[in-house]
């Protein structure tokens, strides 16, 4: 089902609800990828509900005229969940993405369940990853999308065709609204803020994505649910081009979660 939802300020934001079941999976994309980031996360569908959408001013959405801050996405995904009538998701938030995952359960805790945060960072506080950051900054206020489209299109592919269609939809997003999320990116900041998240926390990453390494070490200080996977052989692009580990993983995590719910739930044994 394809679909637009309309947030409080009337900005028509794309998604597609997939998949039936009682848990809902929603899943929060990068600067300019889209929807189509989790295009291989579909066979979850066959377990659980999933939530795609495309952020404001991404993809098939619409940008709205307020300046775009991780808080108003925050703000725009709750209001699709609420529209949807969805009051409790597990969240999968890739890269940048996963800075808006943990904005949403810090601001409405009573939505969230758990949080799959790939390759996450709570600050940007490396010379490698702030250099990315100032790249897309410089590239979107020169107006580079093809450029930048083509880098991140290359670096996600998985086959041919999937690379043409993620560069095709990165240019449906416009340059400022690349470099609005460029500039929020790099000056986010919730490390001090890690400990008011309630719900679990899994960190997954790339065994040879080094740079973003040394953050388990913020969330695992200050956030004392926090569990860290990485996978083997990977680097930063666990979505696309390791989809069946992230799969399982996301899969058994749930069913474990589950199963830990009912037993609270059930009255206990004389």
């Amino acid at each position: 089902m394809m679909r637009h939802i309309l947030t409080r300020d009337n900005v028509r934001i794309f998604y597609r609800l997939i998949g039936k079941g009682p848990i809902t999976i929603l899943f929060i994309h990068p600067p300019g990828m889209g929807h189509i980031t989790f295009k291989q996360q579909l066979p979850l569908s066959e377990d659980f509900q999933l939530l795609y959408v495309d952020l404001r001013g991404n993809g098939k959405s619409h940008k709205g005229n307020v300046p775009i801050r991780f808080s108003l996405l925050a703000r725009d995904l709750y209001d699709a969940c609420h529209e949807l009538g969805i009051d409790k998701v597990f969240i999968c938030g890739y890269s940048n993405g996963a800075s808006i995952a943990m904005e949403i359960s810090m601001r409405y805790p009573e939505l969230v369940d758990g949080l799959f945060l790939i390759g996450a960072f709570s600050e940007v506080d490396s010379f490698l990853l702030g250099s990315e950051f100032l790249l897309g900054i410089l590239a979107s206020k020169m107006n580079l999308k093809h450029l930048l489209a083509n880098v991140i299109a290359n670096a996600h592919a998985y086959s041919k065709d999937f690379g043409k269609e993620m560069a095709n939809y990165y240019l449906h997003t416009d340059a400022d609204t690349l470099h609005q999320m460029y500039v929020e990116g790099l000056s986010y900041n919730c490390t001090n803020s890690l400990a008011s998240i309630k719900c679990p926390i899994v960190l997954i990453y790339g065994q040879r994505d080094y740079y973003v390494h040394h953050y388990q070490y913020k969330f695992m200080t200050s956030h004392h649910n926090t569990k860290v996977v990485y996978i083997s052989g990977a680097r930063h692009q666990i979505p696309t081009k390791h989809p069946t580990v992230l799969n399982m993983i996301m899969k058994k995590f749930i069913q474990n979660q589950m199963i830990v719910e009912k037993t609270k739930g059930s009255p206990s044994t004389p």
